[in-house]
């Protein structure tokens, strides 16, 4: 080989492994990237729910939770299981690729569905840790990122990345911050703030493989105010099942409700 291709070769060869660094060093290929990842047409799994307030008393919710559609564009539907006071409560969620989404409300005991408003997005979600937004499912379009430095949550190497929702997006939180495992492009740790402060932390662990989307096995959602927090654990989950379009609608709330 001449001194020539060789010069060439290796231009192209340092071009690619700058574009790589530079691919790794861009938050949004980062938060594209975790969003590819988990690209799935369907998910469900059935969720129990340990809730212990500042005081140290728990109590357990169990719930169902079914989600078809994409990233940005998708629909879901939660309904409890129980305690029996709780069981047959459900929350439709649409989500759209370009604002916040639209949630109903199906409620047994009075049989009839409301809408949750957009300033009752930030009200906590029967007696949970979660708050109506973080029900949601937000494309990572709706967001700008910056790239903070590098830290480990649980041994784990992360990139950290702040998101701030971008002109029109309407939401509690006025950034979030990602903790990314390098390893597999999954989420470690998120915390929410608003202008007075941390809000939420949410944690993920228990991390398996189910059908090729590396997937938590228990989130841990902690109410910095309140100092509660609530512990969810998945079970029996599953990724592409065909589940019927009439299951996401309120029309569907309100059947399953009688």
């Amino acid at each position: 080989m001449n001194s020539r291709r060789l010069a060439s070769v290796l231009l192209v060869a340092a071009t690619v492994a700058l574009g790589t660094l530079d691919a790794a060093d861009d938050p949004r290929a980062i938060m594209t990237q975790v969003q590819k990842r988990t690209q799935a047409q369907s998910q469900q799994y059935e969720g129990v729910l340990k809730v212990t307030d500042a005081a140290g008393k728990s109590s357990e919710k169990g719930w169902v939770y079914q989600r078809t559609g994409s990233n940005g564009a998708s629909k879901v539907v939660i309904r409890f299981t129980l305690p029996a006071e709780v069981k047959g409560i459900a929350l439709l969620v649409v989500n759209y690729p370009n604002r916040s989404s639209d949630q109903w409300m199906w409620t047994p005991a009075i049989s009839r569905e409301r809408r949750i408003a957009a300033q009752d997005r930030s009200a906590r979600f029967f007696g949970t840790d979660f708050s109506f937004e973080d029900l949601e499912e937000r494309d990572v379009e709706q967001f700008d990122y910056r790239l903070q430095k590098d830290e480990v949550i649980a041994k784990e190497p992360c990139w950290k990345i702040v998101a701030t929702p971008k002109a029109g997006m309407r939401s509690q939180y006025t950034s979030s911050t990602y903790w990314v495992r390098k390893s597999n492009y999954s989420y470690a740790q998120i915390e929410n703030s608003n202008a007075k402060g941390l809000v939420r932390r949410l944690k993920y662990s228990q991390m398996a493989n189910v059908q090729g989307i590396w997937t938590a096995g228990t989130l841990e959602v902690e109410d910095v105010a309140r100092k509660s927090r609530t512990v969810l654990s998945l079970r029996s989950i599953k990724y592409n099942t065909v589940l019927p379009a009439d299951l996401f609608t309120v029309q569907a709330l309100r059947r399953a409700g009688k």
